[in-house]
């Protein structure tokens, strides 16, 4: 029989916010242990946020080669590596592993490797990465075990072995087409750095629009954008199967405004959505519910419908970014300490890496006239931004909604260079609820991109009356 080993907490999962509360309350003096299948710290450190982003900064080195003449460089011949950007995103990741093996260690919290499955209330066996079996139990439990790329059931599209995220951060060839599946963040940021790299690229999109839930101007500016690059985008189209082999060639038949198209590719790229690791690993024998999506059941403390067990970041069902993920390890440390911390009414800002950058807090024009709310709007080209014309980046728009009735600032977007930079002014605004009026009239260092938020907000409408 195998030794039950007890502990004060035990996570499942070492993502974003199962390693911050493992190395808190570890060092705290907890008896906790984190069990982790593959990516120590998560995805976001190892397939995913930050090793997409080191391969989209290459891309954007890449064309800045392809610019040369325009910053007034000459340059002889050139190619693209792709073995020579995929071991720089590796060595990134393989730092960061060791750093969080460190920090790990440092705070006291025991790493078990291996695949974690509950067998009773609060009980996890773990079939041991480097063979054998152990058995955990917890006081407490939180389950941390994130999400992964969704491969829907169209026919075809699993036989064809399409890339993921995952595969794509692998690549050592460059695709001679690409076509990505998904006009979300996801397959924005892959199509933009592949094209830059040297991959002819298409886009293919069941919504009307890019970023669909965004504001009409934001899909626009993205639309173009990628026409731009030279991205080829097939918005409003539904795909019937897919032929063929990822990697050599494929075939997606499709509908687009009611014309049957058939897009052809060398590779595929699946990015059209997420799904909850909640599968087979005994939920229902620790009492604890899925919802209808297969997310973990949670109340606004991100207690589960188990006693003493409690979910965070994406599996929970939080809005799918790592910052929020850190946001939900804070919810269940303060509430475990005896805290009163909710989930419910707290900001979500979000930024997508294309270049240049879309970032917004707080609520889009969109959002605002769904709920009936009315604003102030002040809205000006990035071309008014002086800073941006010493980059020669002066593609996108700032614009912010303002109360009708008071100063308060309701939400802001930013389409344009370090958008996600200037976002966080704003929001730290927002937060401290300050009028808009403090970051129009303050002084902000020359020439910088904050420095556009004075004109922005100048150009707000003055209350009437």
């Amino acid at each position: 029989m195998l030794h039950l080993d007890e502990y004060d907490l035990v996570i499942l999962g070492s993502g974003q916010s199962g390693k911050y509360l493992a190395r808190t309350l570890a060092s705290q003096g907890k008896h906790l242990a984190v069990i982790e299948r593959e990516y120590i710290g998560g995805s976001c450190n190892a397939v995913a946020c930050l090793p997409s982003k080191n391969v989209i900064h290459s891309a954007k080195v890449v064309s800045y080669f392809r610019r040369s003449a325009e910053f007034g460089i000459a340059t002889g011949p050139w190619k693209v590596e792709m073995s020579g950007v995929r071991d720089r995103k590796r060595k990134m990741v393989d730092d960061l592993n060791v750093i969080n093996r460190q920090r790990y260690s440092a705070s006291g919290a025991e790493l078990v490797m291996g695949q974690g499955r509950f067998v009773g209330p609060k009980t996890i066996e773990v079939r041991l990465a480097d063979g054998g079996t152990r058995i955990l139990r917890g006081q407490t439990v939180a389950i941390n075990t994130g999400t992964r790329a969704k491969i829907d059931a169209t026919p075809g599209l699993l036989e064809s072995r399409p890339l993921t995220h995952v595969e794509a951060l692998e690549l050592d060839q460059l695709p001679d087409h690409l076509v990505v599946l998904g006009g979300g963040y996801v397959g924005l940021e892959f199509a933009q750095a592949l094209r830059r790299l040297g991959s002819r690229v298409t886009i293919v999109e069941r919504n009307d629009a890019l970023v669909h839930r965004e504001d009409h101007d934001v899909s626009e500016g993205l639309q173009q954008l990628c026409v731009d690059e030279g991205i080829e985008v097939f918005t409003n189209t539904t795909v019937g199967h897919v032929d063929g082999l990822s990697g050599e060639s494929v075939r997606l038949h499709a509908t687009r405004d009611g014309s049957e198209i058939i897009v052809k590719g060398t590779h595929l790229l699946v990015a059209s959505g997420r799904t909850p690791n909640t599968e087979g690993i005994g939920l229902e024998l620790a009492g604890v519910e899925r919802d209808d999506r297969s997310f973990v059941k949670v109340n606004e403390k991100l207690q589960t419908t188990a006693a003493d067990v409690w979910a965070m970041g994406d599996c929970a069902g939080s809005p799918q970014f790592t910052h929020i993920a850190f946001d939900d390890f804070r919810v269940v440390r303060d509430n475990l300490a005896g805290g009163h911390r909710v989930t419910t009414g707290r900001q979500v800002p979000i930024c997508l890496f294309t270049d240049p950058e879309l970032a917004r807090v707080g609520l889009s024009e969109s959002e605002a006239r769904r709920r009936g709310i009315r604003y102030r709007l002040a809205k000006i080209p990035m071309s008014n931004v002086l800073r941006a014309r010493t980059l020669s980046e002066m593609r996108g728009f700032m614009k912010a909604l303002v109360d009708v009735d008071t100063d308060r600032i309701l939400g802001f977007t930013a389409f344009g260079p370090e958008a996600g930079e200037i976002m966080a002014v704003v929001q730290v605004a927002i937060s401290a609820g300050v009028p808009y009026t403090a970051l129009r009239d303050a002084i902000v260092a020359h020439p910088t991109m904050a420095e556009g938020l004075i004109v922005l907000f100048s150009a707000v409408q003055a209350q009437s009356g």
